[in-house]
């Protein structure tokens, strides 16, 4: 199917002037408007003259090459797409353009017809990240709250990924809210009233992943007294969400990237494989790409594979934490009290200006989620409906603040560098209920590292950490 596109301003660069000629009387014969320069020098000077649509650049040439131009317009032009054009392009070629930025890999030679729709497809991508980058606000789609500029932009990624269907990874920190934009997307897409299931991959363990989510066989191994279908079977028509991606097990990456090339699903213990139709959406508080990366993992060499890594990779969503999203923590914070307050059969409680303003200038390192589990504490332990700044964890409190050394406590400003991290720690498994394996994943560090931060903040005094509760108040 072809993609429809508008006449735009595209820029060749290429040390032939037999192939600048031929370009240019290709596009031009489809109504672009065509500059070209043979080096990169030149392509930069023209650049900084005026707006560019679509840049394709070759590889190799005299002096820098198209490589060192696409960052340059990676840093510098960001709202220009790109298209590589080389006579040596290779698989690994390929995948180091895709990393900087290009939006297409040409090889050498190419027909008139594989030009057109190159240049269609990367000026519809173009087309797209303006669409996102827009100026406007956004209806925020059920389940999500907040009009920070941070949050427009996912809104408006969700939008465009409910009326595509291709693979989707939502990346950013734990308690951001993934699960919410992986909903949102589905249920504002052709599959709404089709299943929507969440995996998540961590909570699985590693002998047990495949027949979860690909199903066995009877007798397929000890234990498997009858058939089980898998979440990929029980997904069919609809979409199945994988959290925490990067703890699937090389074997386990192996069949999801079969599934996502060729749509069937083989049980464990079975020859027969099946034709799914799943919508695939995935997301992960790790950098993929880096695991991806490590190792070379296209054969497994790596944490995670490489060419599943770029399967999944089609649309991708970051979500911000919290302390981006400029303005939200309010509304958020009313939301989560109404929620509270409704479940606890109370009014609605009071929140005071001081405690509002506490709230709103604190980092939150758990994110949404730590906002919310805060909120349901203190709609519990509020007195005669009201929670002041006195109410909230003492983190919040006195970090939060602007450094003001008349407003702070005697001694809160001479504090050594290792009180405060303790107190930082007990506020984040404070906001996890004294879960240790989420206060680490919230602290970017593993529950080991938990163990031995807190044994060591507590040398001082020999003490066990207190219990997060008794810091609540």
């Amino acid at each position: 199917m072809d993609v429809m596109i508008d006449a735009a301003r595209i820029l060749i660069v290429d040390d032939s002037p037999a192939t600048r000629e031929v370009l240019q009387r290709n596009l031009c014969a489809e109504g672009h408007e065509v500059v070209s320069a043979a080096n990169v020098a030149a392509a930069m000077a023209i650049l900084s003259q005026g707006p560019v649509d679509l840049v394709i650049t070759d590889l190799r040439m005299p002096g820098a090459d198209g490589m060192e131009l696409v960052r340059h317009i990676r840093d510098h032009h960001r709202g220009t797409g790109v298209i590589m054009v080389t006579g040596f392009a290779t698989v690994g070629g390929a995948v180091c353009a895709m990393r900087e930025g290009v939006d297409d890999y040409l090889p050498k030679p190419f027909s008139d017809e594989e030009l057109r729709h190159a240049v269609a497809a990367a000026l519809d991508k173009v087309r797209q990240r303006r669409e996102i980058e827009a100026p406007g606000p956004v209806e925020a789609p059920d389940g999500l709250i907040g009009a920070s500029a941070a949050m427009q932009r996912v809104y408006r990624l969700i939008a465009r990924a409910a009326s595509a269907s291709v693979p989707v990874l939502i990346t950013g920190e734990s308690g951001t809210g993934k699960e919410l934009v992986a909903r949102a997307i589905h249920y504002r897409g052709p599959r709404a009233s089709a299943p929507f299931l969440a995996v998540n991959c961590a909570a699985i363990p590693e002998t047990l992943i495949e027949s979860e989510l690909f199903g066995h066989a009877k007798g397929s191994f000890t234990g498997a007294t009858a058939a089980r279908q898998g979440f990929f079977v029980a997904a069919d028509g609809g979409t199945l969400f994988l959290d925490e991606v990067a703890e699937l097990s090389p074997i386990a990456q192996a069949k999801l990237l079969r599934v996502l090339q060729e749509q069937t699903v083989q049980a464990v213990g079975s020859d027969q494989p099946r034709t799914v139709d799943v919508r695939v959406i995935a997301a992960t508080n790790k950098d993929l790409e880096g695991l991806a990366r490590e190792g070379g993992g296209r054969e497994g060499g790596g944490k995670f594979r490489e060419d599943l890594f770029f399967r999944l990779h089609v649309l991708p969503i970051e979500v911000p934490p919290l302390r981006e999203r400029e303005g939200d923590v309010v509304p958020l914070l009313r939301h989560f009290l109404a929620a509270a307050a409704e479940q606890s059969s109370t009014p609605v409680p009071h929140v005071t200006d001081g405690a509002v303003e506490a709230l709103r200038r604190y980092s939150w390192p758990g994110n949404v989620r730590e906002l919310q589990n805060l909120t349901q504490r203190l709609v519990i332990f509020a007195d005669a409906g009201v929670i002041d700044t006195v109410d909230l964890p003492t983190v919040i409190r006195y970090v939060a603040q602007a450094p003001d050394t008349q407003s702070e406590p005697p001694g809160w400003g001479h504090r050594t560098l290792r009180e405060v991290e303790l107190a930082h720690i007990r506020a984040v498994l404070e906001s996890v209920g004294g879960n240790k394996t989420r206060a680490a994943a919230i602290l970017g560090i593993d529950r080991k590292s938990l163990r031995e931060r807190l044994k060591a903040t507590e040398a001082g005094d020999g003490a066990e950490p207190s219990t997060p509760n008794a810091e609540t108040r």
